[in-house]
C-alpha cells in the first residue's frame, strides 16, 4: 500500500461501533459489565496510541491484508475518507488492552504505517 495518503480519521467513533463493541465485549464479560464498560467508552475523551503499540499491548497477531474487512479499510484510506477511532478496554488483572471495536481497522492502518498515530477512547 502506498505510504502517500493521509489517514483521516472522525472526531468520534460511529454510533453502530458502541453496539459492535457490546457484542464482542458480551463475550468476554457479563452483560452487566460489558453495557457499563461501553457507556463508559461513550463518555470517554479521545487519546491516541501508535498502531505497534496497541498490537503489544493487546496480544493479538495482525490480519493479512488479504482480509475482506482490512481492505476494505485500506481503500478507505487510499480514498481520503475518515475512520472511526477505536474503542479499547484496560484489562489489567491480564495485562493486556482488549480492543473492543476497530480490530480491522488497526489491521489496515498497521499495514500501512505501524507508527501511525490512532485515535481511541480507551477505559
Amino acid at each position: 500500500m502506498s505510504n502517500k495518503a493521509e489517514i483521516k480519521w472522525l472526531s468520534e467513533p460511529e454510533e453502530h461501533n458502541y453496539p459492535a463493541a457490546l457484542s464482542y465485549l458480551s463475550l468476554i464479560y457479563d452483560e452487566q459489565k460489558a453495557a457499563a464498560d461501553v457507556n463508559k467508552l461513550r463518555k470517554a475523551a479521545i487519546t491516541e496510541f501508535k498502531a505497534k503499540d496497541i498490537f503489544r499491548a493487546s496480544g493479538l497477531s495482525s490480519l493479512g491484508i488479504s482480509n475482506a474487512h482490512v481492505e476494505k479499510d485500506q481503500k478507505k484510506i487510499e480514498s481520503g475518507r475518515e475512520l472511526s477511532p477505536l474503542l479499547l478496554i484496560r484489562d489489567s488483572i491480564n495485562g493486556r488492552v482488549i480492543i473492543a471495536d476497530g480490530y480491522h481497522r488497526l489491521c489496515a492502518i498497521y499495514s500501512y504505517n505501524e507508527d501511525a498515530l490512532i485515535p481511541c477512547k480507551i477505559i
